[in-house]
């Protein structure tokens, strides 16, 4: 098997998410944040989270070289949320994304993990467009959409998804 990239923080450790993680992501995949700003993906249990892992996320790691990263504490090993670099339908260009476990959000780990893949993909996969989706009612994300640098660009709707979409943009 290909050896993929693997990220490190002075807190964290960002790895390619893989089987190993299915019973993490059955977990975050069924908050109700999730459901509320991603949407509902109907991993319902463990099985499901495996194949989709196999079907959704590790293809685009093999095709690119990167994908979902699984966000894990270096303190304790503690799974904590993903973020990660993502080929979108309908979306030109790569997506940075991120998502945590509701009792590990407020602490900065989000930008701490997102601030790296972002330098990842500038350094190691040399991308020169990032975009960001979220939705309008997720200030939160919002507003750690700016302090990566992203900028708000436009409304925009992706395929076989009703909601409109804020997108935002960093540039080189």
């Amino acid at each position: 098997m290909k050896a993929y990239f693997t990220f490190e923080t002075e807190r964290l450790y960002l790895k390619p998410t893989c089987k190993d993680d299915a019973l993490f992501l059955l977990e975050l995949m069924n908050t109700p944040k999730w459901h509320r700003f991603i949407g509902d993906r109907s991993i319902k249990t463990v099985e499901d989270a495996e194949k989709y892992i196999e079907e959704k996320m590790t293809p685009q790691l093999e095709r690119l070289g990167y994908s979902n990263y699984t966000v894990i504490r270096k303190s304790d090993g503690e799974k904590l949320g993903t973020c990660g670099l993502y080929d979108r339908e309908g979306l030109e260009g790569i997506d940075i994304g991120f998502a945590f476990l509701p009792q590990f959000e407020g602490q900065g780990y989000a930008f701490e993990s997102a601030n790296r893949i972002k330098e990842a993909a500038i350094h190691e996969f040399h991308l020169d467009l990032i975009n960001a989706i979220t939705v309008k009612d997720n200030l939160p994300s919002q507003r750690l959409l700016e302090k990566l640098g992203l900028t708000f660009v436009k409304t925009i709707q992706i395929p076989n998804d009703p909601e409109e979409l804020l997108l935002y943009q960093w540039k080189v």
